[in-house]
């Protein structure tokens, strides 16, 4: 049974929370209150998104009343924003070990997986020359394995798929709220932000395939440097940083 959110009318993050029957997107809404003057902390959660967003692209699909669409409005120094898609990571990765029994690593730049599969996707569309980004997340929560598209079922999970039981959304966004304000706060201690992301860092070690510039390249990650960017060692022997609005991860190899 799908289980009504009731969200409380603010959140931890210091914002108003603005709750949706149906939008075309969290982000897209997020900043028309931005532009507006909206303060650090809005939150924008909807139950249902007629044109979700991922990155690079993609769509995001989410069944209504099983999953968290939402979008968060931070106001930050721009030198603060180089960091934030791995300080979100680590936010989403700590709700999902409050909310049900989970563990979490991350897919660079800010894939959230369960045993190899993936549990939320982030988009965020940042305005560092006004001091804002909008925090776009997506959170399989209550979602069943029917509920996915049958492409994404071998390669998509949620807290109800991971658990084997029904997983309440309330304590969902109770907890991604509380970690958004937590890591959003850590943002002034880049590296504690480093330190932890290496700890949850799914592709350290691992092999991986990657386009950049229209050209396939491949190589072993070697976790990230102190700037948040992808170190790879590639199949011809050089080192490389890698950007995450720069190239397209395509697979691990």
């Amino acid at each position: 049974m799908r289980r009504p959110l009731r969200p409380q009318p603010g959140s931890v993050l210091g914002g108003p929370l603005v709750h949706l029957d149906e939008t075309a997107s969290t982000n897209d809404r997020g900043r028309e209150l931005a532009l507006a003057g909206a303060p650090h902390g809005t939150v924008v959660v909807a139950e249902r998104q007629t044109a979700g967003r991922g990155r690079q692209g993609r769509t995001w699909t989410a069944p209504p009343g099983r999953a968290l669409t939402l979008s968060v409005l931070a106001r930050t120094e721009a030198a603060r924003m180089e960091l934030l898609p791995l300080a979100v990571a680590l936010a989403v990765c700590d709700a999902c070990e409050k909310t049900a029994a989970v563990e979490c690593m991350v897919k660079w730049p800010n894939d959230v997986w369960i045993d190899g599969r993936k549990v939320a996707g982030i988009l965020i569309e940042a305005r560092p020359q006004d001091g804002w980004a909008i925090i776009g997340i997506g959170l399989n929560v209550d979602t069943a394995t029917e509920d996915f598209p049958a492409q994404l079922r071998d390669t998509a999970t949620s807290l109800r798929i991971a658990t084997g039981a029904a997983v309440d959304r309330n304590l969902g966004l109770k907890e991604l709220c509380q970690g958004l304000s937590d890591w959003l706060a850590a943002l002034r201690e880049p590296d504690r932000v480093i330190d932890a992301f290496r700890a949850r860092d799914a592709l350290s070690g691992q092999r991986i395939s990657w386009t950049q510039g229209g050209e396939g390249m491949s190589g072993q990650a070697r976790g990230i440097d102190d700037t948040g960017a992808l170190v790879v060692f590639t199949d011809g022997g050089t080192e490389v940083h890698l950007d995450a609005g720069e190239v397209h991860l395509q697979q691990r190899a």
